[in-house]
């Protein structure tokens, strides 16, 4: 099954210029604490499960995380539950690297 992935910036233009999508961040409650960007759905991966209903399986889920690697699991996930998902790319780190540097690394 082939996850496709988008840039942080990628999804940014596509936000702006009004794609419907859905920002699962899959994180803990304490990563968000330490660096989080702003309008996402958080479901901690742990619980994607058990809360998928949550989720609009209509509209495109961008799955993110630290760096790209639970948030591909949860986007592999997804897609086998019916979603149109996408994994963003680098995560977290990606995001405080290429478009906003004051985003803690941690």
């Amino acid at each position: 099954m082939n996850i496709p992935e988008i840039t942080p910036a990628e999804f940014v233009a596509r936000r702006d210029r009004g794609d419907a999508m859905t920002l699962l961040d899959v994180r803990e409650s304490w990563e968000l604490g330490v660096a989080s960007v702003a309008g996402v759905v958080h479901i901690p991966m742990g619980e994607v499960a058990a809360r998928v209903n949550e989720l609009n399986p209509a509209v495109e889920v961008v799955v993110l995380c630290r760096s790209g690697r639970r948030s591909l699991e949860v986007a592999r996930y997804l897609q086998q539950k019916g979603f149109n998902t996408v994994n963003l790319a680098g995560g977290i780190l990606a995001w405080s690297r290429d478009l906003d540097a004051t985003i803690p690394t941690y």
